[in-house]
């Protein structure tokens, strides 16, 4: 990492206006989408004591981009990006006017619940490759960096604070959460519509077939983007370990939930003090060899925390998951926007978001059926050295991601 002309306006992602509002918007929409995830597990479980009914939520969130994945990329390569944002967070408001509806109804059935949820999944379905893709036509690629890391701070703040201002929201109302909620989107929605709008792009290509998969058709024939993509989805897949955290705090560290609640917070501190100083001294040269290195470490602190026996080593060992996975997260993103055209960027960027949640999803799914068998610490540090494993052999089938030197440019 060096400190080359850090302060550099034309590097600098808050010298846009456009994206102060862009960087806005996500701010406000993920403490809204935390906000209401917090509140619809507390009244879906007030409703019928049911926990398997808590796995459905991130399912009816996420099948949605699943089952659309050739449309909503394609959405986003053919129609005005801020638009579909904007139509987006005009649905988004609808679902969480529907929430606060049934939480004053005071409904004792959980179906009217799930099919709001299915309808908030397929409006984040929508968002995603439009968002992702936006964000390269509001700063010039040498800002593009610095773009993804303050960006990324934005959603990593709300995953801290987010969750707990939900809790304290909805303990002293729902109507109030969900309320917040919808005000947060509101707000969020004029932001949006205060994006300058970018060049209207004109396409030429008749849909088909051929276009329909001409994300999956680029991404697979672009070894750098394809690394890229499938970096991250393997070693988040073998080194998350957050879905044992309850598990570890009760039974490993013999701690509450006032530890708990530090734990969850930790890679989130551990990410935003890295993205702070990732704004200050930006990667100038060897990035595909500093990419394959935090991926690895990342999967070094994962062995860290999982081998830990006290909440004073387990706290910094996430924090410093956190700040590894930034680095990998600021890499990764600016080389895949770099080297992906303007023309496919929405239909690689919705196969991206299915990819990242599906190594979320399946991470978790992981970890738990491994712990099941052979226990969570040896689940957890078997999933560490996996990802460490993953670096290196990526490394190797990927030279050209490896030996990419820049973040400005496409130049190896």
């Amino acid at each position: 990492m060096s400190s080359s002309t850090p302060t550099d306006p034309s590097r600098v992602a808050f010298s846009y206006k456009g994206f102060r509002f862009f960087w806005l918007t996500t701010l406000l929409v993920s403490f809204a989408v935390q906000i209401m995830s917090v509140s619809i597990a507390w009244q879906i479980y007030d409703v019928t004591g049911n926990v398997f009914l808590l796995g459905l939520v991130g399912l009816s969130l996420f099948l949605p981009a699943l089952l659309l994945i050739l449309v909503t990329g394609l959405t986003a390569d053919r129609f005005n990006r801020r638009g579909i944002m904007a139509v987006c967070l005009g649905v988004e408001l609808l679902c969480a006017l529907g929430f606060l509806a049934l939480v004053n109804a005071e409904a004792h059935e959980v179906w009217p619940i799930f099919g709001i949820l299915i309808v908030l999944g397929t409006a984040r379905a929508f968002w995603g490759p439009a968002a992702q893709s936006l964000a390269p036509n509001l700063v010039p690629p040498e800002a593009l960096s610095n773009a993804i890391t303050v960006n990324a701070s934005a959603w990593q703040f709300a995953s801290i604070m987010g969750p707990a201002a939900g809790g304290l929201l909805y303990g002293l109302s729902p109507t109030i959460a969900f309320g917040t909620g919808a005000v947060l989107l509101l707000v969020a929605m004029v932001c949006v519509l205060l994006i300058p709008r970018p060049a209207r792009r004109e396409s030429q290509q008749a849909t088909s077939l051929e276009v329909i998969f001409g994300g999956f058709r680029y991404i697979f024939s672009n070894k750098v983007v394809l690394g890229a993509i499938s970096l991250d989805m393997f070693a988040v897949l073998m080194g998350g370990a957050v879905a044992l955290l309850p598990v570890y705090v009760k039974d490993i560290l013999h701690a509450g939930p006032e530890e708990l609640g530090l734990l969850r917070a930790a890679p989130g501190i551990g990410a935003i003090v890295m993205a702070l100083y990732l704004t200050r001294f930006p990667i100038r040269d060897h990035a595909g060899k500093v990419l394959f290195l935090f991926v690895g470490l990342f999967g070094a602190f994962t062995v860290v925390f999982g081998l830990s026996t006290t909440v004073w080593i387990s706290i910094p060992a996430l924090a410093l998951v956190g700040a590894a996975d930034m680095v990998s997260v600021t890499i990764r993103e600016t080389i895949m926007q770099l080297w992906t055209p303007e023309e496919v960027r929405g239909r690689v960027n919705a196969v991206n978001s299915v990819f990242i949640g599906a190594s979320n999803e399946l991470g978790e799914f992981r970890a738990g059926t491994v712990a099941h068998f052979i226990g969570p610490v040896a689940a957890v540090a078997m999933g560490g050295f996996g990802a460490i494993a993953i670096a290196v052999i990526w490394s190797r089938v990927f030279p050209g991601l490896r030996e990419q030197r820049t973040l400005d440019k496409k130049m190896a």
